[in-house]
């Protein structure tokens, strides 16, 4: 897959906000109702001429009130999760929701006029749907993109991405399972706390050149 491609599934990757409504949307109405929504926030002139950093920021936001991080990242880390103290796991769920919104936020500004084709539902277990479509790119190839979502509270939450067959949750588990089987988890917390301190510096170095 070339850059170009790839680039645009990590744009819609977070492409989503669930709103919280009194009335119970299924999975698929919750997906397509919060894709269409933050495309119109992107296109809308007013976001744009906003400075870069408060545009991150606003869509750091948005991709919190999307995502079940706590289930998340229980499942990124696997049987790894019990090994972490209460205090840790928390520590881990925070500074993991941080990186991802920090390596995402700014890739959905890139938005595009890419068309998103929303496909059929399917009810995996009580609790828990997938919903399957597609990112149309430009040249006319679909790419897969399925959404899993947690009902938790009464609303739905996405807590994996499969793009092309590959689960995101799979792929960061892979990688701290890899840290964790030579490093203790303060190890894994210490590099995740460097890298959300490089996003920090990037944000204000943003701050800096567009002020």
């Amino acid at each position: 897959m070339n850059k170009r491609i790839t680039g645009l599934i990590l744009i819609f990757t977070f492409l989503l906000v669930i709103p919280l409504q009194a009335d119970a949307a299924t999975p698929k109405e919750t997906v397509e109702t919060g894709v269409n929504k933050v495309i119109a926030t992107l296109s809308d002139p007013a976001f744009k001429a906003k400075p870069k950093d408060q545009q991150i920021a606003a869509i750091s936001a948005e991709i919190e009130s999307v995502f079940d991080f706590q289930e998340l990242s229980r499942r990124t880390l696997g049987k790894q999760w019990k090994k972490m103290s209460a205090e840790q796991q928390t520590e881990f769920v925070d500074l993991f929701t941080k990186l991802l919104q920090g390596v995402y936020a700014d890739r959905l500004l890139a938005y595009s006029d890419q068309k998103v084709l929303f496909d059929k539902e399917t009810m995996l277990k009580k609790g828990s749907a997938e919903v399957q479509s597609f990112l149309q790119t430009s040249d006319g190839t679909k790419v897969p993109l399925f959404y899993r979502l947690t009902d938790k509270s009464g609303s739905w939450k996405v807590y994996d991405v499969i793009i092309e067959g590959v689960s995101m949750v799979k792929n960061y588990r892979t990688q701290f399972r890899d840290i964790l089987s030579k490093d203790s988890p303060e190890k894994l917390l210490e590099i995740l706390r460097e890298k959300n301190q490089k996003e920090l510096s990037r944000r204000a170095n943003i701050r800096r050149r567009d002020g």
